[in-house]
């Protein structure tokens, strides 16, 4: 079957780059621009915001001001086409594959830390988090497995993750029934298979032991040994004897030397979900078979400076990053940052100017829209590459001591 033809629009253009009389063609990734002697392409991974106002369409981006006007009935059309191959690009770039279980047009606001926002956007429930998509650099991810809060009003609903960060969807209209069941829906989904998860890793937990840790790390949320340890040691015991099953066994015994072992942060992660997002694709058929599970972990430095984190797989290097004295509050960012990403690793240590490459396009996006990921990149500090174990760990200790 053969493809229809993109629609091309004609307007009026103001621009940095091309004015005058314009045609437009929308894409899955950008807009392209072109006059009579020019032609441009507007990523979107460069858009900053999108207006509609009196028939006038405004395209703020890093490059400048696009306003286009003298659309007629097209102007409508024009607007509604972009805004959603923008948002589809959005959700690419936030790794969202799934369809939405609701949809809601809303107010939406956010705060973040203090950093604080407002628009009207889409929201969108899915099965491990809640999207909203609004015309701007305002559209935020909440993972549900970071969620520790929900409190619902009159059409409105506020998700929290911490004291300090919550996220506030309201004019739910007839959705708000809807929109509140499907998210609670999704966290005791989570709960239950997070629950499996961990009695399938530690058959010899408790019901009660089990389900405090489904609520204490759910799938792609990291806990310190020491706050696992507190209610299962038998757990600890287990991820170790994984990670013991892996090319990562050397490096843990080297990051138990040191710092206190209790304070190393472990995830773990069905391999499956996983492999989907990353990026290098180098765990063998063997290793596959082996164990479902991939684990991660988090590693102060002896003066918690820095923060070292290796991933329990084949073909992959240990990043470390500084934390500005302040260990944990860092490795709960970074874990942010990484689930994000859906732990495609480049995004957190390639350079600014890597990351603007076309071939980068979703992670560009991706950063502008997560604060976690913004945060862990600006404190990219070195990369050690698995070389042999003894040039691993003198590069790494190395690294950590500024040397």
């Amino acid at each position: 079957m053969e493809e229809k033809p993109a629609v091309k629009y004609s307007a009026q253009l103001v621009s940095p780059f091309v004015n005058g009389d314009a045609k437009l063609e929308i894409q899955a990734s950008k807009l392209i621009v072109s006059s009579v002697f020019d032609a441009i392409e507007v990523p979107f991974a460069e858009i900053i915001s999108l207006s509609m106002d009196n028939y006038v369409v405004t395209i703020k981006a890093d490059s400048g001001d696009y306003v286009l006007s003298k659309m007629g009935n097209w102007c409508q059309p024009f607007y509604e086409t972009l805004y959603g191959e923008f948002k589809k690009a959005v959700l690419r770039a936030l790794f969202v594959k799934e369809s939405p279980a609701v949809v809601a047009n809303c107010n939406y606001e956010f705060n973040e830390k203090g950093i604080k926002g407002s628009s009207t956007a889409f929201a969108h429930v899915y099965g491990n988090s809640v999207v909203a998509l609004p015309p701007n650099l305002m559209a935020r991810r909440v993972p549900l497995c970071f969620v520790n809060g929900m409190e619902k009003g009159s059409f409105e609903l506020t998700l929290k993750i911490d004291a300090d960060e919550t996220y506030k969807f309201s004019k739910l209209g007839y959705e708000t029934e809807k929109f509140a069941a499907a998210i609670e829906k999704n966290l005791r989904d989570l709960r239950e298979r997070t629950f499996a998860a961990v009695m399938e890793i530690d058959p010899s937990l408790s019901t009660v032991q089990a389900s405090q840790m489904a609520k204490i790390m759910p799938q792609g949320a990291a806990a310190s040994c020491g706050q696992i340890a507190a209610v299962a040691p038998s757990f600890v015991t287990a991820l170790e004897g994984k990670i013991n099953k892996t090319r990562a066994a050397e490096p843990y015994k080297v990051f138990k030397t040191m710092c206190d072992p209790a304070s190393i942060y472990i995830g773990f992660r069905k391999k499956d979900a996983f492999d989907e997002g990353a990026s290098e694709g180098t765990q063998n058929e063997k290793e596959k078979e082996a164990d479902p599970y991939v684990l991660w972990m988090i590693v102060p430095s002896p003066d918690g400076q820095t923060a070292t984190v290796e991933f329990a797989i084949e073909g992959t290097a240990t990043f470390v990053y500084r934390t500005s004295g302040d260990f944990n509050a860092f490795a709960k960012h970074l874990n942010r940052a990484l689930e994000a990403i859906n732990f495609r690793r480049e995004a957190i240590w390639i350079s600014d100017a890597e990351l603007k490459k076309p071939e980068y396009a979703d992670y560009y996006m991706a950063a502008k829209r997560t604060a976690a990921l913004q945060l862990v990149r600006s404190n990219f500090l070195g990369r050690v590459i698995h070389s042999s174990p003894e040039a691993w760990e003198r590069n790494l200790k190395s690294l950590i001591s500024g040397k």
